[in-house]
């Protein structure tokens, strides 16, 4: 009867993390739409990933420490609660903006970023603490497949249906449905039966400071997770290029928000076939070499986007940039969990978040600020060679990450 609860509940939270990052990626493309229609500034693209890197990346060590004496799921529901907020504030600028200054929409675009960036602080930590309690140990890296799945098909709907509501039917209609999807993944999560207490915290009684430092302490000393971290942080950093995609889609390969929409759900796609098939097999043996392969697929991929000029070859690329990140992404995630002792789990989940919040975030203000002074292909051309050389650097350096498997861990 519980492995029937558990299985249960596992569904239930799969179907609101979909929900949670549809509306999520759906919001994403239409916000980064409406600031280059009204700013035509490449820079202000870079803003919107710094307005959400400020406060998830301010808040993340705490967001560990609070999910490690709490009971994850309600945290989660609070990420919820904020993002549910960040949209309210898109439907009153999208149904009475049309009274403002330019200045004043930008502003509440900007707005709704800082809230989703809190918000998302909490996210990835309370999600690392529950996943554990509704799975066994051996099964953990099938999980995180089925976990990666689902997110990537809402990466893959979402922003095209974004980009294809905000094309034909305007913003009104965009934040609506994201409202309502949020609204839905937060009753998802209040269905869930089973009770997943806070950790057992005998013996962890130190200062405030000492426990946010310790998931830090943690991740810095272990040979695996910090060159895993830092290859993903680095790579992502300089290799992404979605604070760029409205500007390849309006100027380069002239397809309009629609278009925009397919190029942003491109990678996520080639991410849910990976992830289909990780659900189906195991990738525990020479895990740090499928790593080290797929983050060098990744920059390659980046490139030939990159120097594209043809809408289909730029998808293929993207689609194919989607497959590779999403091997890095499970590998690393299932070290994470692996390796983590149950009480500190929101804690060293919380450094893992700053790593990706720096690589995504920080790494679309760094796209921005990229395009602004070298050029919009140049930009995403260097991004892709840097990391290409951070692959090869980390091979080199760290022959623990690169001898890594799952099974001796």
């Amino acid at each position: 009867m519980e492995a029937s609860t558990a299985l249960s509940d596992f569904k239930k939270l799969i179907s609101a993390r979909f929900l949670f990052t549809l509306a999520v990626q759906m919001q994403a493309v239409v916000i980064g739409w409406r600031i280059y229609e009204l700013t035509k500034d490449p820079l202000s693209l870079g803003l919107v990933g710094l307005a959400e890197a400020i406060p998830a990346l301010g808040l993340a060590l705490y967001a560990g420490y609070i999910v490690d004496r709490s009971r994850p799921l309600k945290v989660y529901r609070w990420v919820l609660q904020g993002s549910l907020l960040s949209s309210i504030i898109l439907l009153i600028a999208a149904f009475y903006g049309k009274h403002w200054s330019d200045h004043w929409q930008i502003l509440a675009l900007y707005l709704s970023s800082v809230f989703s960036g809190a918000a998302r602080a909490f996210s990835q930590p309370s999600m690392y603490a529950i996943l554990p309690k509704l799975t066994k140990r051996e099964g953990l890296s099938k999980a995180l497949a089925w976990m990666s799945t689902a997110m990537q098909t809402a990466r893959v709907a979402g922003p095209a249906l974004g980009g294809l509501i905000f094309g034909f039917l305007g913003m009104e209609v965009s934040y609506s449905v994201i409202f309502v999807l949020l609204l839905g993944a937060l009753f998802a999560t209040h269905s869930i039966q089973m009770q997943i207490d806070a950790p057992d915290l005998t013996g962890e009684s130190r200062a405030m400071v000492e426990e946010l430092k310790s998931g830090l302490k943690f991740v810095f000393g272990h040979p695996i997770l910090l060159p895993a971290l830092s290859l993903d942080m680095i790579s992502v950093l300089f290799g992404g290029v979605t604070a760029l995609l409205p500007i390849f889609a309006s100027e380069i390969l002239n397809v309009g928000p629609r278009g925009l929409g397919l190029l942003r759900a491109a990678p996520a796609f080639g991410a849910t076939l990976m992830g289909i098939y990780l659900t189906r097999v195991e990738i525990r043996k020479n895990a740090g070499r499928k790593l080290l392969f797929a983050v060098a697929g990744f920059g390659v991929s980046i490139l030939v986007f990159a120097l594209s000029q043809n809408f289909f070859l730029s998808l293929f690329a993207l689609a194919f940039s989607g497959v590779f990140d999403s091997v890095s992404v499970i590998v690393r995630s299932t070290a994470v969990q692996l390796v983590s002792p149950d009480h500190m789990r929101g804690r060293i989940s919380s450094v893992n978040s700053m790593f990706i919040g720096s690589s995504n975030e920080v790494g679309e203000f760094e796209s921005g600020v990229a395009a602004k002074f070298l050029g919009t292909v140049p930009a995403a051309c260097f991004g892709a060679l840097m990391c290409l050389l951070t692959v090869g650097i980390i091979a080199w350096k760290s022959p623990t990450l690169r001898k890594m498997d799952m099974d001796k861990i």
